[in-house]
């Protein structure tokens, strides 16, 4: 069967209908438990500010959608899953992330790349998977600079 989906936030909301459970999992689930944004209707969703509904039952008609009432139809001929498909879902895939404190940033990268193999890579391009939540991202090095030592003389 397929699934009905709706986010609301408080004064508005978006509904799309009949996805798969791949794309529920892939386009919905996994990216609220992620609280990533999630872009349905005309707009951006945050999961920490907005209510999510899933429905499995069956596949909406066009006829079914017409006049504005395929949520009331859906409600009717469908079960909410909601808690049970949140529940169910794999745990969420967060990166490791290990804190450096070296005295500047390329001792604490040299620290690291001793240990073994790595490159460098732009920022922005670094940027872009963690917003995007790349599975193949395994861990996040983060150097910090310590912070100076008071001078003893003042």
């Amino acid at each position: 069967m397929p699934f009905h989906v709706e986010i609301g936030g408080s004064m508005q909301h978006a509904r799309v209908f009949n996805l798969s459970e791949e794309d529920l999992m892939g386009e919905v689930v996994g990216p609220w438990l992620e609280d990533r944004p999630i872009a349905m209707g005309d707009r951006e969703w945050r999961p920490s500010e907005s209510s999510l509904r899933i429905l499995d039952g069956p596949q909406m008609e066009p006829q079914d959608l017409a006049f504005g009432q395929g949520w009331s139809n859906a409600l009717r001929a469908s079960e909410e899953v909601t808690r049970d498909r949140l529940a169910s879902a794999p745990a969420p895939h967060t990166p490791r992330v290990v804190l450096i404190e070296a005295e500047d940033a390329e001792t604490g990268v040299a620290d690291v790349l001793a240990c073994g193999s790595g490159r460098e890579i732009p920022w922005g391009e670094a940027g872009a998977m963690l917003d995007s939540r790349d599975p193949e991202i395994a861990a996040v090095i983060l150097v910090r600079r310590k912070p100076a030592a008071p001078d003893p003389q003042s």
